[in-house]
């Protein structure tokens, strides 16, 4: 069994990249490798921070590692919040809180194009390899659904008339950004191998 490192603690996003990659591979969280460092995110593009998180774990502790940084890009919003995402209502990463400013600030807005895109950026000894998906949809007036996680209630993606939220894991991990992305990386493991 092939042993990597994705450079993250949250387990929403380790549990849907362990399902895409399958048994063939044991992904290992931070807190696997005993990192429980908050590494700073201080890039102003998803590709920058996602090659930081990588880097870091990667000089620090020795693994090769992946690492991913997403983003919803609201048209009407000029593409925010964007590599802000995660903190868009702030430092402390509060789902609700994003998804209520969210909402807010899509009030009486007729155009309600949205994307979720993810970098994956893949530190494999010298090499340096990225990954994208993009998932394009709507942004929908309340929350709708209790499964995932961020902004999962109230974005429908094309091709769907239910949330992320609405949506079994495996039907999300079918269409979803970060599905679309960890497939790019597992086709290139698959070829590697």
């Amino acid at each position: 069994m092939n042993k990597i490192v994705f450079a993250t603690n949250n387990a929403h996003k380790l549990d849907e990249v362990r399902a895409i990659l399958g048994e063939e591979y044991c992904v290992l969280g931070l807190h696997d490798i005993g990192c429980d460092e908050d590494i700073p995110e201080t890039s102003d593009t998803l590709d920058g921070n996602a090659e930081i998180k990588a880097r870091f774990v990667k000089d620090n502790y020795g693994y090769d590692c992946f690492a991913d940084d997403t983003g919803l890009e609201v048209e009407a919003l000029d593409g925010a919040p964007g590599v802000y995402s995660a903190r868009y209502a702030g430092p402390g990463h509060d789902s609700e809180a994003n998804m209520t400013l969210l909402l807010q600030n899509m009030k009486g807005k007729v155009n309600r194009s949205a994307r979720f895109r993810t970098v994956i950026c893949l530190i494999e000894g010298d090499s340096m390899k990225k990954f994208e998906g993009i998932v394009n949809g709507t942004i929908i007036e309340e929350r709708k659904g209790s499964n995932g996680f961020g902004y999962d209630p109230v974005f429908v993606p094309e091709g769907f008339d239910r949330t992320f939220a609405e949506l079994s894991s495996e039907e999300k991990n079918g269409v979803s950004h970060r599905g679309r992305a960890t497939a790019c990386l597992s086709e290139y493991f698959h070829n590697k191998n």
